[in-house]
């Protein structure tokens, strides 16, 4: 009991081969000393746990080895290895800069690196969680760093590079660590495990290796943890136990649920879960993640993306088999908006119970909130109501094909309505189908959806009057020479086509002064502003063909032109328009002077 050591110190790796996960960086490191192209500082950034100091100090024993190995390792005979492995080495000093950040610790470091190595070529100062320094030692550590004597070499090791100075950044070779592989920690789990004569299950090892988020010292701290609880014999099912990890079955009965909609069943699950003391949100990222899992073992490219065992990774693959792609994506999206919304929800139960009946009514094929599929936000019932049976309640239009006589062999025989089957714009057929009319029956009368279909409805013919365009006819047409008299004429009996809808632009019509330009064919008219030059382009080819059609001249055409400064009438009042009258019109003087009247 007095000499054990946990597994994270005593399973440390003590040379570039036996470190985990970093095989790009060892390789590199291993280069360099090979070929004596060794950088004055080095800073190792990456996540906790995942070799930034274990490297750092391999590669300080390495390089200070009196007769390295043909691979570029330590032999672990000399001097200067026996002084490292035994920790008496002066050559390699390690500064916490967590509680040694202060420029005083940064002078006593620089007092240190002027003293040359005693045994071996360099001494090498490893400065860890270097962003916690100050500004002050940073800037006192700067000169040094840059040039440091020939036999000193820094190496700093940070979680937190964004913290730097960049000056510190330019300064230095930088190794990015990356997080470790679920395979990898497995493997390296399974080899500890065979040298302590523990038995473990491979699906426990890999619970053990997503729970440690990348980080080997956090897989070898869990599996002691684990190992301490199973007494020798880590089980799937004692590993959850320890960890509180929430079992994939649970996952895999609620999508099975969901595929049959049996919301009950998912109900009463979702309950279960609760029970045992696992939060909403943990159940809903559990599930997010599952249908990715689903997603991803549909494919055979990308079935290695999954972190899980083999066993469970054939069970994601049957699963997948009964699911529709549509299905899955709709549902990863659900599970997402309610891991957002979760946090600000004041019901988070009722939040995650109406996800799950969501997703359920979508294994079924039916649009829901948040699928991205229908611009109507319904959702439909759990339980389906029964139409009633009575013939009055449905009436179906007939505005297509007569009703057929009754047959003359059943006396008294009702006259049957026929329905007529819907037909695409090519005159197909269409193959029988469960109607939205015929669903909005059975759920009920939403005053949203009528207001939405009728606001689509009268949009889809507003288009349809701007776009449809009549065709000329030259049979019915009497040519005539284009001029502006007549144009301006045709241009208001245009203005009178129009609906009630369009009184703006029939009033512009109406008010219209065209130009005719040097071709004798074309005219031009005027827009004060680009919305009213985009508003007459809608109507120019309906313009045209009606003018085409009255002058008898298929050629006529119609630009619309941004009128300048300069070519802007004031628009005048009805005062001003009266007294333009007058200065025109003497005809009106002398009828306001004979009857006494007064201009106002």
């Amino acid at each position: 009991m007095e000499n054990y050591i946990v597994s994270a110190r005593k399973y440390r790796p003590a040379s570039f081969d036996t470190v985990v996960g970093q095989t790009s960086l060892t390789v590199t490191l291993k280069n360099a000393i090979k070929n004596g192209k060794l950088a004055h500082a080095y800073l190792f950034c990456g996540p906790r746990g995942v070799g930034k100091t274990t490297c750092a100090r391999i590669f300080a024993k390495t390089i200070n080895c009196l007769n390295p190995n043909e691979n570029g390792e330590a032999c672990n005979e000399c001097e200067s290895c026996k002084a490292f492995n035994e920790q008496r080495s002066y050559n390699i000093h390690e500064l916490d800069a967590a509680s040694n950040n202060s420029v005083e610790d940064i002078r006593q470091l620089i007092e240190q690196v002027r003293i040359p190595p005693q045994i071996g070529k360099y001494k090498v100062f490893i400065i860890d969680e270097v962003h916690m320094l100050s500004t002050a030692a940073f800037n006192a550590f700067l000169k040094t760093l840059e040039e440091p004597p020939h036999h000193a070499i820094f190496i700093l090791a940070t979680t937190e590079k964004h913290k730097l100075l960049p000056t510190i950044l330019s300064r230095c070779q930088i190794y990015d660590f990356n997080r470790m592989k679920v395979e990898d920690i497995v493997a390296h789990l399974a080899s500890v495990a065979a040298k302590e004569g523990i038995t473990s299950e491979p699906a426990a090892l890999n619970v053990i290796a997503q729970k440690a988020d990348g980080g080997m010292r956090d897989a070898l701290s869990i599996f002691d943890q684990v190992a301490s609880f199973c007494g020798g014999n880590i089980t799937y099912q004692r590993t959850i136990e320890t960890l509180n990890v929430l079992d994939h079955e649970y996952y895999f009965k609620i999508v099975d649920f969901c595929l049959e909609n049996k919301i009950t069943e998912c109900m009463l699950t979702f309950n279960e879960i609760l029970s045992k003391g696992f939060d909403g949100q943990h159940f809903i990222n559990g599930l997010s993640s599952h249908f990715r899992n689903l997603l991803m073992s549909r494919d055979a490219q990308t079935v290695k993306l999954i972190e899980a065992s083999d066993d469970v990774r054939e069970r994601y693959h049957a699963q997948a088999q009964k699911c529709e792609p549509k299905f899955i994506f709709t549902a990863m999206k659900l599970c997402n908006d309610c891991d957002l919304s979760y946090k600000q929800s004041q019901n988070r139960r009722l939040l995650v119970e109406l996800t799950l009946i969501q997703v359920a009514q979508t294994a079924q094929g039916e649009d829901v909130p948040g699928s991205g599929r229908s611009p109507r936000k319904i959702l439909r019932p759990i339980f389906r109501q029964i139409a009633q049976s009575n013939p009055a309640s449905v009436v179906v239009p007939n505005t297509q094909t007569p009703s057929p006589a009754p047959s003359p062999n059943v006396a008294g025989a009702p006259a049957v309505t026929a329905v007529p089957k819907p037909q695409t714009a090519t005159g197909h057929v269409m193959a029988p189908t469960n109607s939205q009319p015929l669903r909005r029956n059975l759920t009920g009368f939403s005053i949203l959806n009528a207001v939405s279909d009728k606001k689509r409805q009268e949009e889809e013919v507003a288009k349809q009057k701007i776009e449809k365009v009549p065709q000329y006819d030259s049979s019915a047409a009497t040519t005539r020479q284009l001029n502006v008299k007549d144009l301006t004429i045709e241009l208001k009996r245009f203005a009178l086509t129009l609906s009630q809808d369009e009184t703006a632009m029939a009033s512009r019509f109406n008010n219209i002064e065209p130009t005719i330009l040097e071709s004798g064919e074309t005219f031009e008219v005027l827009a004060e502003n680009p919305v009213i030059q985009s508003m007459y382009n809608k109507y120019v080819p309906k313009v045209q063909a009606f003018i085409q059609q009255s002058f008898g001249n298929p050629n006529i055409r119609m630009v619309v032109r941004l009128s300048e400064v300069t070519e802007r009438k004031k628009v005048l009042s009805k005062f001003e328009q009266l007294q333009q009258l007058y200065k025109d019109y003497d005809a009106l003087v002398k009828l306001q002077k004979a009857f006494g009247l007064e201009m106002n």
